[in-house]
């Protein structure tokens, strides 16, 4: 009998604690040089980092107050300035037409990687739960997907392999790492814990970039939840500290913004030019986007407040001149503009198929044609039907860049005007909001990040939006259509509906539920999956 592998242990850097479980192979990512670049970058940045979350509640309270978000008079020179421009688009990152989104787990990274997308988002932070055993495999993962040795055999003997190991051949992976909101309990730096964005960038590199340069690319992210350009400026700062300290060329590293939430979008212009040598991009991160419309005006009068979640389309008034302001923006300064993800995925309901594919083509038609150069999907069979429309639009060219659609004319007044919105609050719509926030929460618990909910691809967008809209609705007291008020008692009944329809029951449930009812009827938290993190080992 094989003797069983022996647990690892690490070379930990002074003042560097790491907590969490050691498996075999999780030395080569808790590199000593990894462990190091975390606690430099912990130390040079976590006063400017608890700053800017400290900033971001100012605003919130500030809106509560009566000021509206606005463009910022201190920063008018660097939108006025028509002459600067991002770094031209870095190798694997010309053309962008079809993206695809999933979590880093090895059976999905290995299908991302088949899926005939030009560039995978391979997303540590809203698809993925952060179980210690996630954050660390996740990287070996892609790092054996970057070196072309990853396989995978499920528990029913099924094998998945690369089907091409050529790099230039595979989709180009774009790593998000966590937001500056969220921390890693399992790394503590000087008795801190760090910021779990730092320590997602700094194994990346450690265990990746090389890799990623010697395929002919480079070490490229996503960056999610920016809520101001000062943030930007931050993730700027860790990367020149990163690549000097692992001897990488300045602009090495190139990020992604996603514009997902409501304060950013008055500063796109000031986000890429804070990131310029390392700007890719921006993206139109629409789901995260209703959430932010909702929670930064959650106590604010009745203009403020959103139909049904799933009848707010990308038609409505506010959210067309969000996506038309971003590619404007992007256009202006040289920089690609992604559309949102398509959240729909295939079935073996032929009726669901139609309606799920003819969604994903008027969606991607739509974005090519307002100058898009690439857009979101969440499945690979999603993945041609995305690629048919931009070619359509694009043929031979990469992207859109010359389309610099100088006839957009968005301001504040119309990124604010959620009063437009088509549609009402319904009983089945606040069901559904329950619904799918339980059933996430659920997955979520047992480590799932990515769940497909009645033909949907869902991630924690989704369970923030459905619960951040219960709670609006519950403050001001919202009628519907069936002339009931929203209210707790209407709220736990609902749910002791939904939970009767669910496998398992209320019993297999019963800690998403409580989860749930805490985020939507107590004291508003700004991130459930804060939250939720203290629930995980």
């Amino acid at each position: 009998m094989a003797a069983p592998p022996m647990t690892p242990t690490l070379d930990l850097p002074e003042g560097v604690l790491v907590t969490g479980e050691l498996r075999p192979g999780y030395e080569q990512i808790l590199s000593r040089t990894a462990l190091e670049l975390v606690a430099s970058l912990h130390r040079a940045l976590e006063p400017a980092r608890r700053e800017r979350l400290a900033a971001r509640a100012r605003v919130v309270q500030a809106v509560a107050e009566g000021t509206d978000l606005h463009l910022l008079p201190e920063t008018r020179h660097v939108r006025d300035d028509p002459d600067w421009r991002v770094a031209p688009p870095a190798p694997g990152l010309v053309d962008r037409r079809v993206e695809m989104t999933g979590p880093t787990d090895r059976r999905m990274t290995i299908n991302a990687m088949n899926s005939g997308a030009r560039v995978w988002l391979a997303d540590q932070e809203d698809a993925n739960t952060p179980l210690w055993a996630n954050v660390v495999e996740g990287q070996i993962n892609l790092r054996d997907a970057v070196a072309g040795t990853i396989s995978f055999t499920s528990p029913t003997g099924k094998e998945y392999a690369l089907e091409s190991t050529d790099q230039q051949r595979n989709p180009t992976i774009v790593m998000r790492p966590r937001g500056w909101h969220l921390e890693e309990k399992h790394v503590l730096v000087d008795g801190e814990p760090v910021a779990g964005g730092l320590v997602d960038l700094a194994l990346y590199l450690c265990a990746s970039a090389r890799l990623q340069l010697d395929a002919g690319k480079g070490p490229y992210l996503y960056l999610p939840k920016l809520e101001h350009h000062l943030e930007a400026r931050l993730w700027n700062d860790a990367f020149l500290l990163a690549q000097d300290a692992l001897d990488l060329p300045r602009g090495t590293i190139r990020a992604t913004c996603l514009i997902e939430t409501y304060p950013a979008a008055f500063q796109m212009e000031e986000i890429l030019y804070e990131l310029r040598e390392h700007a890719a991009g921006l993206n139109a991160g629409r789901w995260d986007y209703l959430f932010s419309v909702i929670k930064t005006y959650r106590t604010r009068g009745t203009e403020y407040i959103l139909p049904d979640r799933n009848s707010v389309t990308m038609t409505a008034p506010f959210m067309r001149a969000y996506t038309e302001l971003l590619v404007r923006t992007c256009h202006r300064r040289g920089a690609h503009a992604i559309g949102g993800m398509s959240a729909f995925i295939p079935s073996r309901d032929e009726d669901a198929n139609a309606i799920a594919y003819a969604g994903v083509t008027a969606d991607k038609r739509r974005e090519a044609d307002d100058g898009f150069d690439g857009s979101w999907v969440a499945h690979p069979g999603m993945v041609e039907t995305c690629r048919e429309v931009f070619d359509a639009v694009l043929g031979d060219s990469p992207h859109q860049l010359h389309r610099t659609r100088e006839d957009v004319r968005v301001g504040p007044a119309e990124l604010l005007d959620v009063a437009a919105t088509p549609g009402r609050a319904t009983r089945a719509g606040l069901r559904s909001d329950i619904d799918v926030a339980v059933q996430y929460l659920a997955a979520w618990l047992t480590g799932k990040g990515a769940v497909a909910i009645h033909h949907l691809m869902e991630d924690a967008a989704t369970a923030e939006i459905s619960r951040s809209q219960v709670w609006q609705w519950v403050h001001h007291g919202v009628v519907l259509d069936t002339g009931e008020q929203v209210t707790p008692e209407l709220v736990r009944t609902l749910t002791d509906e939904v939970l009767t329809g669910l496998p398992g029951g209320p019993d297999a449930h019963r800690q998403a539920v409580d989860l749930f009812l805490e985020l939507a009827l107590g004291e508003y938290v700004d991130f459930l999956t804060v939250r939720a993190s203290a629930s995980l080992p």
